[in-house]
């Protein structure tokens, strides 16, 4: 299962969270918002098809934030801010994915 599958699952059971998830795919950068599930890119459009990967396989998951739900884009709430690696496991590994 790809991180940005086991981030959706997350999701699913922290429903009150929010990840904002920053990725680098070759030189340029993507913003991906994940809630209850489901990925939506703030970058580019997203596909209707919920099958459709947001990112490619060759994509690197640099950061992700942890927000309170519902986000407010003019004042955010954030729980925790940049998270990488090891920080990212650890958090998926609390709700046992």
């Amino acid at each position: 299962m790809s991180l940005l599958a086991r981030l959706e699952r997350y999701t699913e059971k922290r429903r009150q969270e929010v990840l904002l998830v920053t990725a680098g795919i070759g030189d340029e950068t993507e913003q991906i918002m994940i809630f209850r599930g489901f990925s939506s890119s703030l970058t580019k459009p997203t596909a209707f098809d919920p099958d459709i990967p947001i990112l490619p396989e060759t994509a690197v998951i640099l950061t992700v934030d942890r927000l309170a739900a519902p986000y407010h884009p003019e004042a955010p709430q954030y729980i925790q801010k940049d998270l990488t690696g090891a920080a990212i496991v650890s958090l998926l590994q609390s709700v046992g994915i």
